[in-house]
């Protein structure tokens, strides 16, 4: 898995509202994107913009974040983005209660959680 973080600059005069409302358009090309497991959109306090995504494998990050996609990022904004690709060794859930990898290894505990088998 791959782990891509993408950040730009937010022109100063966006609100909050207006820079959910250009992400939430935005959202449907990401949907059932193919190899993308989850997006987090990210808007910080200094008018940072940006996005972490979690993708299968790096084929399908550089598919999604072409130079055509770097263009409009760049033309909506205003700036280029940056972005940085990491691969992504494991993951903790703590909604699920384990890490996915280890999920078939583990049994039910006295409190419901999931804890490693004994060998």
């Amino acid at each position: 898995m791959i782990t891509v973080i993408v950040r730009f600059p937010l022109p100063q005069d966006l609100s909050s509202e207006t820079v959910r409302t250009v992400y939430e358009h935005s959202a449907p090309q990401f949907q059932g994107a193919p190899g993308l497991i989850r997006k987090y959109y990210l808007h910080g306090a200094d008018q940072t913009g940006g996005g972490v995504y979690l993708w299968e494998n790096r084929e399908a990050a550089d598919n999604m974040h072409s130079e055509t996609w770097r263009r409009q990022i760049a033309e909506r904004f205003g700036a280029a983005p940056q972005i940085e690709y990491f691969d992504s060794l494991f993951i903790i859930d703590n909604t699920a209660a384990a890490m996915p990898e280890q999920a078939a290894s583990l049994e039910p505990s006295r409190n419901g959680r999931r804890v490693p088998t004994r060998s």
